[in-house]
This record gives structure tokens, sequence and C-alpha cells, in this order.
């Protein structure tokens, strides 16, 4: 297991010399997306078609604290995951009344609304969205303009954000979020608050996704409506379900898939996304449980 995690981590640090970094940070950038969306999906059972407001929404905000109020970067992502966050105390609260396909609807319903806020806001740019975000010095320091210390930075902040849900997932908070999953009932009459268990969860999924927006925006210096978008939200469910719902790495499995494809089959215009869909297909008939999931499943089996 340790050897493992060590692997994974000398991978992250080689990186930017075996692929272009900028691409390697976008794919660290919707891993921790799918990771925090994986923690509402995965092991609480929400199903929330409106994540990408809270990824867009922090992303903006980060881009405005650090291009127009002359916040350092650090507190330039710590405004949009805060920002983020209290998005999701609101939305979790109002949304966590209703389950199932109703839950699914109302986040759909409130992300369209943050959309359109950010559409028309005089300060983000409507369509162009907003751009020539800099980013800045590490600690005041180190200069982010260079894409290899931009690397770094980004996958330093990845590994925290990745450590928070890690520690979550295998607290005695996470083991309730899964008694949750399983059953509902049942924990509620073992004395759980099923709400405000729930409530939080979206809470830290929101704050999550809220980090990987404010770093994306630093990544590629803008925010932009894409990144607000429903369509956002269902690439997400993509990655999510293509690397295996449930399990700690799948999602960051299935964001890589699904990065690499949208950038190497670019040149195929609109067919990259029947040729996603193509693949999505696949896995989801061949790996029910997800390419990670199912290697983990067969592991098992022969241990």
């Amino acid at each position: 297991m340790v050897s493992g995690w060590a692997a994974l981590l000398a991978l992250g640090l080689a990186a930017p010399f075996c692929v272009y970094p900028v691409f390697a940070m976008n794919v660290l950038c919707l891993a921790l997306f799918a990771s925090a969306f994986n923690l509402l999906l995965g092991y609480t059972g929400l199903l929330s078609f409106g994540h990408a407001a809270f990824l867009g929404m922090a992303g903006y905000v980060t881009g405005q604290a650090v291009k127009t109020w002359g916040w350092p970067v650090e507190l330039g992502i710590l405004a949009g995951t805060a920002a983020a966050a209290g998005l999701g105390l609101v939305f979790g609260a109002l949304a966590i009344r209703r389950s199932g396909i109703s839950f699914a609807m109302i986040t759909l319903g409130f992300a369209q609304i943050v959309y359109f806020f950010v559409l028309h806001a005089a300060w983000s740019g409507g369509e162009d969205g907003l751009q020539g975000v800099p980013r800045g010095k590490a600690l005041g320091l180190v200069s982010l303009q260079g894409n290899y210390a931009a690397y770094y930075f980004i996958f330093a902040l990845f590994l925290a954000g990745f450590a928070v849900f890690y520690r979550t997932i295998h607290s005695p908070f996470g083991h309730v979020l899964r008694a949750i999953r399983e059953n509902a009932p049942r924990a509620e009459s073992l004395g759980y608050d099923v709400d405000r268990y729930r409530v939080l969860a979206f809470v830290i999924s929101a704050g999550l996704a809220g980090l990987a927006g404010s770093m994306k925006a630093i990544v590629f210096q803008s925010a932009t409506l894409s990144d607000v978008h429903w369509h956002r939200s269902g690439s997400v469910v993509l990655m999510t379900l293509l690397g295996g719902m449930g399990t700690p790495i799948g999602p960051s499995v299935g964001a890589l898939l699904v990065v690499t494809l949208e950038n190497y089959l670019s040149g195929y215009g609109s067919w990259v996304t029947v040729i996603t869909g193509g693949v999505f297909i696949a896995c989801v008939l061949a790996f029910r449980r997800g390419l990670v999931g199912e290697i983990q499943a067969r592991v098992s089996s022969r241990r």
C-alpha cells in the first residue's frame, strides 16, 4: 500500500518532464474535482448535477481577488475555496430535503442560477470570461510564470486537497457516510443525524471542488463560462464512473483518461464527443465498477 502511494507520488513529481506541464496541471485540477464529486456520489450516495457551480464560481472569485483586488495568489485561492464551500452550504441545506432524482434536479437548477449570474455580472467579463489573471508568486518569493514552478505549486495544492478527501473517507465521519449511503433509515435509527452528515459532506465536497476551480483559474490565467456550464457537471460524472465510483484514486484515473482523450483527439473536432462516448460505453459494459474498481475486485477475489 505504502509503495503504491510512493510510486504515485514519484509519478506526480516526474510528470512535467514527461508531458506538457499545462496538460499535467489540468489533469491535477480535474482529478481533484472528480475526487470531490466522488465524496458526494461514491461515499454518500448523492448524485449532484450542479457541481460545476462550485468549480466555476471559485475560479471567478480567485481571478477577481488576484487580478482586481491585488491579493496574493494563496489568499485568492483560499477566497475561491471559501466561496465554493459557502455556496455548498446554501445549496446543500436546501437541496438535502429531497433525495434521488429530485435532489439531482435541484442541484442542476441551482447551478443554472450560478451560470446566469456569472454570465450577466458586470465584473465577470460575460461570454469572454475573466481574462488576464496573474499567476503571481508563491509565498511572495517564487514566481509562478514558469510552467515548472507553477506545476509543483499546483501539485502541492492537489496533494493537500487529496489528503483532506482521503482523511475524510477513512475517518469515523466517512464510515457514517457509507452507512448512510447503504441504508439511511437504519443509520438514522442508530441516532445519526442523516441530514446534518449529508450537508457536511456536501460542504466538504463543494470546498474541494472550489479548490480545484481556483487552481484551474491560476493555471490558465482565466475563468470562463465552460467551467460553470452543466456540461462540466456531466463530465465529472463521466470521470467518476470511468475510474471507479467509491474508490480513492478511481476518479483521478478517470480524469486522466477523459483529459487525455479530449487533448490528443482535439484534431477530430466534434468527433471527440463521439469517441469519448464510445469509450464510456465500452468501459461501463466491460468494467461495471470502473477501471480501478474492477482491478481492485479482481485482486481481492484472487487473494
